[in-house]
């Protein structure tokens, strides 16, 4: 979601609920552990009776005067719900209420201003997992949003684990200051050993610095946490938007709580097949970025008299192989090495956006300016404790949800074919998910997401066609699991998240589903969005 990007880095459920489901409910509430579901209506009863005291943000989370901040309890582990509790902080700016045509720069009312009806919260996730939305509410000030603000409270939170909702940690934050490093593709097998005691002892890191609480930080459990969330809010159904990571809850919730659903838009699916989730995911994952790294490359060439970095994507493959070996030998500014590098330009692969500043970059390192570079890949103090925490989320989730090669001979093999045909992500993808096979916690089994024809109310799900991080196929499917659901794609684009966009087919297809209810089903297409412009300087 372009705008949400920017901004950060999305009545009462009676215990006698549970009796009174649906026979196909019933079976699942059976499959995925009767005392978590039970636990889960015990908490969402008293969070219903609580609500959430909105209030003045923390200076973390400072914004403007509208925007409100509080917390809901939510149980640690849903199978004891009079046991330990945590806290979520949420985030919420109330819905305008006005017509988005009676807006000017003045908030003070009118005569003659048409007032909207509040449609009640939407709920937003921005993935990860790891991300938090407490600055999601603040989207309502760009002007693709206004329809959208002007009928919602827009409610984002901190999911657990993230910022101050019982944050994680696995390693000292300062750690990763310590750079720079490498980032090979094809990998020694001096480098690997020194990479697979890295990730055993961030695995066992994770355990001495958070607790063996931790086994309680899973996709299952965010499901619950959001409808206790909607219980909260007052709600009596959800309206929920998830990207990218959170779409994969999201369905985990249509799965447990079909009911509960009002509406509900999936931007840029994940997966959700078990036997995709999430060893598999991550391989598709790093076979699609090759295609995206490609489609960067392609549009730099497309712009040769610009940067200067080659007239065709070969060309600038090997100017970027030229930066590399010259910062494995002299790192830019005594911090910036390849796998620096590596990361800034893996940004690229998410967003467009990112390509004109990426290509300016590379091409005045190329000529012997290393500032624009250092200034896009160097390490920012100020953000390394969110970046540790975000990670301690991500590894936890990921680790605990699904089963994953223990061996790493399994990894090795893998990634070492993969890698011959798609090398640009493919082991700094393994290296970030390897704690998982020496993770010291039981895993789950992932959940099957499927609902039958007139179980859930019909959702949304957007994917853009070259989508690297959640790539194309994992949003059908999405869209073959969740029956009555609706596909848009964004065809021949790949940014990461679409929703607000300056994609307008995209957008008014969102408008139409949350503010009327309608969707364009079972599948339509939109055109790609504008490339971004090149430019020089930044």
């Amino acid at each position: 979601m372009r705008a949400a990007v920017l901004l950060g880095t999305a009545g009462a459920l009676l215990l006698t609920a549970v009796v009174a489901t649906a026979p196909a409910e019933s079976a699942k509430a059976a499959s995925s552990g009767w005392a978590e579901r039970h636990g889960t209506a015990v908490a969402a009863e008293r969070a219903a009776a609580d609500g959430i005291r909105f209030g003045t943000c923390s200076e973390d989370e400072d914004g403007p005067a509208t925007l409100r901040c509080g917390t809901v309890t939510v149980p640690l582990d849903y199978a004891h719900p009079d046991g330990e509790q945590i806290e979520l902080t949420v985030s919420r700016v109330r819905a305008t209420g006005k017509d988005p045509r009676d807006l000017k720069d003045s908030s003070d009312p009118k005569d003659g201003e048409r007032s909207v009806p509040r449609q009640g919260a939407l709920v937003y996730n921005p993935g990860g997992p790891g991300a938090s939305g407490m600055y999601f509410p603040l989207i309502g000030m760009f002007p693709e949003w206004k329809r959208i603000a002007s009928a919602y409270d827009l409610v984002g939170y901190a999911p657990r684990g993230v910022a101050r909702s019982s944050p994680l940690s696995c390693q000292d934050p300062k750690l990763l200051l310590k750079g720079p490093t490498q980032s090979p593709t094809h990998p020694s097998e001096a480098y690997k050993e020194e990479r697979v005691a890295r990730a055993k002892a961030y695995a066992r890191g994770c355990v001495e610095r958070s607790g063996r609480a931790i086994r309680h930080y899973t996709s299952v459990n965010n499901a619950r946490d959001l409808d206790v969330l909607r219980a909260a809010l007052g709600e009596r159904k959800l309206t929920f938007m998830g990207a990218s990571y959170g779409t994969y809850f999201g369905a985990l919730y249509a799965e447990l709580f079909p009911s509960h659903v009002r509406r509900m838009v999936l931007d840029s699916a994940v997966n959700p097949d078990p036997a995709k989730v999430w060893y598999r995911n991550n391989l598709d994952q790093s076979a699609a970025f090759e295609r995206r790294w490609a489609d960067f490359r392609a549009w730099t060439a497309q712009h040769d008299k610009v940067y200067g970095l080659g007239r065709t994507a070969r060309e600038v493959g090997r100017s970027y192989e030229r930066a590399r070996a010259r910062l494995a030998a002299e790192p830019a500014g005594g911090e910036v090495g390849p796998g620096q590098l590596h990361g800034a330009f893996l940004q690229a692969g998410y967003y467009d956006d990112y390509w004109p500043q990426r290509a300016q970059a590379l091409s005045a390192y190329l000529k012997g300016d290393p500032k624009p570079l250092i200034r896009q890949a160097g390490p920012h103090p100020d953000a390394v404790k969110e970046q540790e925490n975000s990670r301690a989320v991500y590894t936890a989730i990921e680790c605990n949800d699904a089963p994953w090669p223990r061996s790493f001979h399994t990894w090795d093999r893998d990634n070492t074919r993969l890698a011959r045909v798609a090398p640009f992500e493919t082991w700094s993808n393994a290296w970030m998910n390897l704690p998982c096979a020496y993770w010291p916690l039981p895993r789950q089994r992932p959940l099957d997401v499927r609902t039958f024809p007139g179980e859930l109310a019909p959702t949304l799900v957007l994917a853009a066609e070259r989508d690297a991080a959640t790539p194309y196929a994992g949003a059908v499917e999405m869209h073959r699991r969740l029956s009555g659901s609706a596909l848009v794609t964004e065809l021949a684009s790949g940014s990461h998240g679409i929703v607000g966009g300056s994609n307008k087919c995209v957008n008014a297809h969102v408008d139409a589903y949350l503010l009327e209810g309608r969707v364009p089903g079972p599948r339509a297409t939109c055109g790609p969005h504008k490339p971004p412009k090149p430019r020089q300087g930044l």
